[in-house]
């Protein structure tokens, strides 16, 4: 974080010092809620969970360097007691940016966020120091931790906003207010909570909503291929970009192909001129997220030339996300185990495809949460679109809506041992190790919760494989 004293933090968040023989001390180091990240010259910000309650560790963090604790109670050592630490986490983070100069680029969809805010931040840090929300850190914590981890030399803040309601985003974008805004797509990821695609797209495009007029250099960039999103052109007064494969699109993408090995290539069109992409990512999905990274790219100034370059050398940043192993054995294991959700399990599932060209492939799936009455219907679909994709093994893996994705399989014409429903990880895992042979390419595919991630891991400890995509 950018140096401030204790005592003007005080003021920010209007809290209260206690313990603090010098109010002028500074806070150099990180603004962390984990103990175990404490470095000299923190701040460490106490919350009260549902098993821990940060208060208890406050003289250990100040102990192993700490600065001060924020905290909702006095604790006996240098702290900065406030009403509500969350409000107090987002108000400092609110007056960090403000102070920083930084462009704020922000970015939400229903499927694709953390991947593109990756491709995004491997693609601005060539032009200048960038810093962006590690992992899917993107909630009302996440977010203004990762905001207060820019320093002075911080140039583009690239923040990923996850929501699970109308006005989450709109509280999120308060703040840390951003200059371009980014909507991918609207699915239906979460789609039980919200209630209806509308209701989804009445969220996201919350993010447009609060961005600075075009006159003020507010940039909106919007997917031209998804009608709900580019439908968010009359909520903003930003100047609008579109991308994606229309022809009406700004940035877009032409001659898209899927390479044997399932990563995508193509022609990057943008306004400053056209340059060819070959993507070390897997799935044609990829290629979306690429051509939402390239405009905002564009828009903060770097040529097609050296954003395809970019766009081409970039890998994943995050665990979990077709994250591709490859076996001594010759054996293919795709971990994107982290989330799931019915665009993204489908993206995968033809990821799957191209790479198993010639081999044979098994589908390791589970569930999609948060798809309330929708979950039946989606669950059914993609077990009918293994068949569809020929994948040769289809393992649903877990309770009902495992049973869901077997049974859309065995109606779409899966018979035989071509589809098996298994009750648990465990059993998953001992099934693929008694059945899979050289050359076989499997895919891991669930929501958080399920846990498939061990799958996936148990197929490649104790190799010597290499990990393709990180």
């Amino acid at each position: 974080m950018i140096a401030l004293s204790l005592a003007e933090i005080a003021s920010v968040v209007g809290g209260q010092t206690h313990d603090i023989p010098d109010p002028s001390v500074q806070v150099t180091g990180r603004v962390v809620r984990d103990s175990r990240e404490v470095e000299p010259g923190s701040l460490f910000v106490a919350f009260v969970g549902e098993r821990v309650d940060g208060h208890d560790f406050a003289a250990s963090v100040v102990e192993a360097g700490a600065a001060a604790v924020l905290a909702s109670r006095p604790v006996g050592v240098p702290a900065i007691v406030v009403d509500d630490v969350q409000t107090a986490l987002g108000a400092l983070a609110r007056h960090v940016v403000e102070r920083l100069g930084a462009t704020l680029v922000a970015l939400t969809g229903s499927a694709g966020k953390t991947s593109t805010k990756d491709l995004i931040a491997q693609v601005l840090q060539r032009k200048a120091p960038t810093v962006y929300t590690p992992g899917s850190l993107n909630n009302e914590i996440g977010l203004p931790l990762t905001a207060l981890s820019a320093t002075e030399e911080t140039r583009f803040l690239v923040l990923e906003m996850g929501a699970r309601g109308i006005g989450h985003i709109r509280y999120l974008a308060d703040l840390t207010p951003p200059k371009v805004g980014l909507v991918l797509n609207v699915g239906t990821a979460h789609i039980g909570e919200f209630g209806g695609r509308e209701q989804i797209a009445q969220a996201k495009g919350e993010l447009v909503e609060g961005l600075p007029s075009a006159e003020a250099g507010g940039v909106a960039i919007l997917n031209a291929d998804d009608p709900l999103v580019r439908a968010m052109a009359s909520r903003t007064k930003a100047r609008v970009i579109l991308f994606g494969e229309s022809g009406e699109a700004d940035v877009r993408a032409e001659n898209v192909t899927l390479m044997e090995s399932g990563q995508p290539a193509f022609r990057l069109h943008t306004p400053s001129g056209c340059s060819e992409v070959t993507m070390r990512l897997y799935g044609e999905h990829h290629v979306s997220n690429a051509l939402a990274a390239a405009a905002v790219a564009h828009e903060l100034g770097m040529s097609a030339d050296e954003i395809a370059t970019a766009l081409s050398e970039a890998g994943s940043l995050s665990r979990w996300r077709m994250e591709v192993t490859e076996r001594p054995d010759g054996v293919t294991v795709v971990n994107d185990a982290y989330n799931a959700n019915p665009e993204s399990m489908r993206a995968a599932l033809r990821a799957l495809a191209a790479m198993g060209k010639g081999r044979r492939t098994w589908a390791v799936l589970g569930q999609m949460a948060e798809l309330g009455d929708e979950a039946l219907a989606e669950h059914d679909a993609v077990g009918r679109l293994a068949v569809r994709l020929n994948v040769g093994k289809l393992v649903a893996v877990g309770g009902r809506e495992a049973s869901w994705l077997q049974l859309g399989a065995y109606n779409e014409g899966s018979w035989g041992e071509e589809s098996v429903h298994v009750s648990d990880t465990q059993a998953a895992i001992d099934l693929l190790r008694s059945q899979l042979r050289p050359g076989d390419v499997v895919l891991v595919k669930a929501s958080r919760s399920v846990g498939l991630e061990r799958v996936a891991e148990a197929l490649v400890e104790g190799t010597e494989g290499e990990v393709a995509v990180r």
